[in-house]
């Protein structure tokens, strides 16, 4: 493997193909994927225990979609294919490059890929990137030409002869698809998905666990893709046009951290009356460093915010309290992820409970839980590696490293194997005493309504307007069907049924009349849901088969696809830094 920047022969001549790794995901398999580790982030770390209230989604390799924008050359992306796809791509197609992206449990997969596009494109040269970089010896393992740590336009534009500093175009491109719950597959109806926008890379804060932290180059490392509000407010413009759009998830570790380019994109939202809803990712000290009024006329309407542990030693939560800011968000309407670590250094057997009843009592709308993990390239692996309690992979497979299922080192006050069990109660405990997610969703959205409703800011009013709309139909009718389902349990049926009377005395009659319409369809499609669940059966994503304009133009228009795969032909990278 080569390690120094080198340029391809062909430069934008050269036809590449960008791949993630094959599935299933869903399932166990002989490369590594893991039926407890499926390919949905909100079902895996969020909801994972909440039956069929929990949410079910799929996102796209944004970070591959990235590099595609920005390349001049010839480039096709295969998103989430089979294994037997991937092989027929290799077989019918040639190319000069094969990139491939991965985080460190699919390393099996990674080396089968390597291993067939020697096979089937011995004259390619295979680039690896995303989270597997950040693997000790990778190079020893896998059959690549380069390993890229860090962020791949550059390296890309720099290995194809191209400007390493010109303008990063942005793609248009929803942040979900495939969304279900009560098992009820929502209708992908323009603007009803929130459009992904990414404005940086990498992550300021360095936590000691923090893969991307460390992919980067560790504490205060971090690529600013667009560093002024302007670049991201001509960007978020260019995708409410084109995606029809009023909604952001915003793909930034801590998006406010960059104070400035924050509050000027908010003036100029204000200047042009934009009520647009940001999805965010903050630390908590970053978050409390704003007014409720900058974060409600910014638009904040979703907040992911570690609450890491109540002894957590984390500069990012120094001098905050946690449930105090949980508590008054919500009350504004905005929706909080918080995210809990389980088997932090002070934890043990015995103080347990107190940890899991510390992060339920945030009553969260949703809330993450995952192992204290020491991932390969991170401060904490290289503490436990030089303590010398890190298992082998002999007797624990990289595939297990998900942060869903074991610890892979000695913790000094849990026995191994108990961990599972502390993970499984957290998300009980959460479900069982707060509720479904989508019940606190709902309460928390209607919170934000009625304080902002009369709000003199007609900016602010219309967001809240066309938020809460759902609350009048489908949401009415979700909490309908959740009061049936709660029937054998008194006080939390009690608890929907005063949020259903709340909703009621809100919309008025057109509500109550609509509610149970759509809540009997729903109850029926959750006791559908829940037998699926029973026979176990997993959603797997589809596959995406896309072309820039240079390779569909080298191919006359025509893209190669197989039988139900999603195709985009109208491939459409915009939004250019200036």
């Amino acid at each position: 493997m080569e390690t120094a920047q080198a340029k391809h022969p062909l430069g934008i001549r050269a036809n590449i193909l960008l791949s993630s790794v094959f599935g299933p995901y869903a399932q166990d398999d002989a490369f590594g994927s893991r039926k407890i580790n499926p390919m949905e982030l909100y079902h895996n770390q969020v909801t994972r225990f909440q039956g069929p209230f929990s949410l079910r989604m799929f996102h796209r390799s944004f970070g591959l979609m990235m590099i595609q924008a920005n390349i001049q050359a010839p480039c096709t992306l295969l998103d989430f294919p089979a294994r037997e796809r991937f092989i027929s791509e290799l077989r019918e197609n040639k190319y000069d490059i094969v990139g491939i992206s991965s985080i460190i449990p699919n390393v099996g997969k990674v080396e089968e890929m390597c291993r067939l596009v020697r096979k089937h494109q011995p004259r390619a040269l295979i680039v690896l990137g995303g989270h597997i970089a950040n693997l000790p010896e990778l190079e020893t393992r896998v059959d690549a030409d380069y390993i890229v740590k860090g962020e791949g336009i550059r390296w890309f534009r720099s290995f194809l002869g191209q400007d390493v500093n010109a303008p990063v175009r942005h793609p248009e491109a929803c942040s979900g698809y495939g969304c279900r719950i009560l098992g009820h597959t929502l209708a992908d109806k323009p603007g009803d998905t929130a459009a992904i926008l990414i404005p940086s890379a990498g992550c300021p804060m360095g936590c000691n666990f923090c893969s991307t932290s460390a992919l980067f180059g560790g504490k205060g490392k971090f690529i600013n893709f667009y560093e002024s509000g302007d670049e991201l407010f001509d960007i978020m413009c260019g995708l409410e046009k084109k995606l029809k759009v009023r909604s952001f998830f915003v793909l930034d570790e801590n998006f406010l951290y960059h104070r400035r380019r924050a509050l000027r994109l908010l003036d100029l939202m204000k200047e042009k009356g934009k009520s647009w809803a940001l999805y965010v990712f903050s630390s908590a000290k970053v978050l409390q460093s704003y007014t409720m009024e900058q974060l409600t006329e910014m638009g904040i309407a979703w907040v992911w915010m570690g609450v890491e542990g109540r002894k957590s030693k984390y500069r990012k939560l120094s001098g905050v309290d946690t449930k105090a800011l949980v508590t008054e968000l919500q009350s504004h309407g905005i929706r909080v992820l918080g995210s809990s670590i389980i088997g932090m250094e002070e934890h043990s057997r015995e103080n347990m409970e107190e940890v899991i009843n510390h992060a339920v009592a945030h009553d969260t709308v949703f809330h993450q839980f995952m192992l204290y993990t020491p991932n390969p390239g991170t401060p904490l692996y290289e503490q436990h590696k030089k303590e010398g309690n890190l298992f082998p992979e002999s007797a624990f497979s990289l595939a297990d490293t998900h942060g869903q299922y074991r610890f892979n080192y000695q913790h000094k006050n849990i026995p191994a194997g108990m961990e599972e069990e502390f993970l499984s109660e957290a998300f009980r405990r959460d479900f069982s005493v707060n509720g479904p997610s989508l019940f606190r969703l709902i309460r928390v959205l209607l919170k934000g309504w009625q304080r902002y409703k009369h709000h003199p800011d007609a900016r602010i009013r219309e967001r809240y307007t066309w938020e809460v709309s759902p609350l009048k139909t489908s949401y009415a009718g979700a909490v309908w069907a959740m009061k049936q389902w709660y029937i054998r349990q008194p006080a939390m049926r009690k608890r929907i049924n005063l949020l259903l009377q709340d909703i009621y005395k809100e919309f008025g009659w057109k509500t109550r009349c609509i509610a149970p319409l759509f809540g009997a369809y729903l109850l029926v499609a959750m006791k559908r849901e829940k037998q699926r669940l029973k026979a176990d059966r997993a959603y797997e994503s589809p596959t995406f088969y896309e072309k820039n304009p240079a390779a569909l133009e080298q191919e006359s228009g025509t893209a190669f696809r197989k039988s139900g795969e999603v195709v985009n032909p109208a491939y459409r990278p915009s939004h250019a830094r200036s």
